[in-house]
């Protein structure tokens, strides 16, 4: 298979436009503010014979495992520290004569208390982003976050994080999920089932450091 889009280059800096979050140099306090929160432009083609459909999944491997140092006055949160999955998107049962995503078709803002699911248009489903815990004890955001929510690493990080978008090809029509829609369980379900993947990685920070 291959991916491409017209959002981004592959390797290289996402737009901010694709961001939940933006560095605001107005607010010394917040240091950040919310951004447009556009999901990208996505195509795919040679697609492997028995496809069913695709699974969309963007993933950032690069979160910190501890948040003790994460948007601390003072402080950075360091390389060297181990890292997590973090889940900003998973979109699955895509029709397998579906080639192309366009850019804002599922996210066009930050919604509060996250979008709603799992229906999303086109008769799809939307699975919850990693957006749902992080905002758990928040009370005027949390909620059950479906669909599509850009980057928005801590501006503090000395790790410059990456957000991989892939296209997985499914040799079954719907994916059987077994519990709630989130990524681990996705990822269980589409065990075995998989004929070919393709993937873009973006690049993206909210440390000023980093970004000059």
């Amino acid at each position: 298979m291959k991916l491409k889009s017209n959002s981004f280059t592959d390797g290289m800096m996402l737009p901010s436009e694709l961001a939940f979050a933006v560095i605001d140099e107005n607010d010394p306090e917040a240091h950040i503010a919310l951004g447009r929160n556009r999901n990208p432009h996505l195509a795919w083609s040679d697609v492997p014979i028995g496809t069913r459909s695709f699974v969309v999944i963007c993933h950032d491997p690069d979160v910190p495992s501890s948040g003790e140092d994460v948007n601390k006055e003072g402080r950075e949160v360091p390389v060297s520290l181990p890292r997590l999955d973090f889940y900003h998107w998973l979109l699955l049962d895509v029709g397998v004569t579906v080639r192309e995503i366009e850019a804002g078709s599922h996210s066009e803002k930050v919604t509060a208390r996250g979008k709603s699911g799992p229906a999303a248009r086109g008769k799809l489903r939307h699975g919850i982003n990693d957006y749902t815990q992080w905002f758990a004890s928040d009370e005027k955001m949390s909620g059950a976050y479906y669909g599509y929510d850009g980057p928005c690493p801590p501006w503090n990080d000395a790790l410059l994080h990456r957000y991989v978008f892939t296209v997985y090809a499914l040799d079954i029509e719907m994916l059987n999920v077994k519990g709630s829609l989130d990524g681990g369980n996705i990822r269980a379900a589409m065990a075995g089932h998989v004929l070919a993947q393709a993937s873009l990685t973006g690049r993206y920070t909210l440390n000023p450091r980093l970004r000059d």
